[in-house]
């Protein structure tokens, strides 16, 4: 048994940042009941990548059921405020105020069912010069500066994957859990408000003390700022191998095993981690020199000896032929499609698989279950 088998969860969502938070919540036993606009949740159109259906839209809906309703219409509203009067929580990430003006803020929702756990999630906030303004992923990568440090050192980048998103769904799934926890002492819900730009503004903290002291942060690509040697060395045979040296412990095993160069242990441009960063471009052409004059099935033992912590640099050709992927399969209208499996393990089990619905597709069978007493004319 899941541990939120029995849960009712209700999504008023679109795109990544709340799809992400309730698809967490199906894997976890939920049932969540997705809210789509009559012409469904936009990320449905954003690319056919997998079987013809968008690849965000499979991987951050499956085993969740859709419901498709006009909430502009007085009738298909009330069918929501009945499946959310028997709900467990609402995740939402509407337009700030959208719902409010509907009467489906959280104020008046958990005023009639208080263990009610409502979750919204915004750009900015729901205050503040930045509140009415849209907000997404790249915007917010952009406006927090998380991408004038990523990327190389002549341009800027965004993260390659919508990580604000993410990030944000994350956050959100926390908080939801933490809410059940608090909810199972108290008997009450929570009002949970996360903003895009918070989120990514508290994983930023640790640029943002480096530029707080007048050292901000350079952009120097499969490197690290703060770590020397952190990168990648090209080896004999043209292939590319990223190596982290996190301590003085580790430096000395890579001198003595994989450089073959035990003097640079004792050598003061080398001796600790700061005198590294501080002579990085010595310190990297060290070991890109002895890297370049060994093949890499010649390194990798050599590595490993040394208990030196290391990755090939891989595309995602490389991902998908890599030996630790897991996989789960998903159920779709296109066909089964299959793609990485949630990370955790519960008791040897990882979660997953489901059903990815289609639009509207379980409307006759939720109407039916929420709103039989209404009229055919008015379902």
């Amino acid at each position: 048994m899941r541990p939120l088998e029995g849960k009712l969860v209700v999504a008023i969502e679109q795109a990544v940042a709340a799809p992400y938070c309730t698809s967490r919540l199906a894997d976890a036993g939920a049932r969540v009941i997705k809210v789509e606009r009559p012409e469904g949740d936009f990320a449905r159109g954003y690319d056919e990548a997998a079987n013809g259906l968008s690849s965000y839209f499979v991987w951050l809906n499956r085993g969740k059921e859709s419901l498709r309703l006009d909430l502009k219409d007085d009738r298909e509203r009330e069918v929501l405020k009945r499946i959310i009067a028997q709900a467990d929580a609402v995740v939402q990430n509407l337009k700030p105020g959208a719902l409010e003006r509907m009467g489906l803020g959280p104020e008046s929702l958990r005023r009639e069912r208080p263990r009610l756990i409502y979750c919204s999630i915004s750009g900015y906030g729901e205050s503040g010069p930045y509140a009415k303004r849209k907000a997404y992923d790249l915007l917010i990568q952009a406006d927090a500066g998380l991408c004038s440090i990523t990327g190389g050192p002549e341009e800027a980048s965004r993260v390659g994957i919508s990580i604000v998103d993410i990030a944000t769904g994350s956050v959100a799934h926390a908080a939801i859990m933490e809410a059940f926890l608090s909810r199972a002492a108290t008997g009450n819900g929570e009002d949970i408000r996360i903003s895009m730009f918070d989120v990514i503004a508290d994983w930023l903290s640790v640029p943002y003390l480096h530029a707080r002291s007048g050292n901000p942060p350079k952009r120097i690509g499969l490197a690290h700022p703060s770590i020397c040697p952190y990168g990648v060395f090209k080896t004999s045979d043209g292939r590319d191998i990223l190596i982290s040296i996190q301590n003085d412990r580790e430096w000395k095993a890579l001198c003595e095993i994989v450089l073959e160069d035990p003097p640079m242990v004792e050598d003061p441009r080398f001796a600790t981690g700061v005198a590294r960063v501080e002579n990085r471009q010595v310190t990297d052409n060290a070991v890109a020199e002895r890297f370049g004059s060994r093949t890499r099935e010649e390194l990798i033992p050599l590595l490993l000896e040394a208990n030196v912590a290391f990755a090939d640099v891989n595309d995602l050709d490389g991902l998908a032929r890599h030996p630790h992927l897991v996989r789960t399969a998903l159920q779709s209208p296109a066909g089964d499609i299959d793609l990485p499996a949630p990370a955790a393990v519960h008791n040897g089990v990882r979660r997953g698989g489901g059903r990815v619905p289609e639009l509207g597709g379980d409307n006759a069978a939720i109407l039916a279950e929420f709103a039989a007493d209404l009229s055919e004319e008015e379902k």
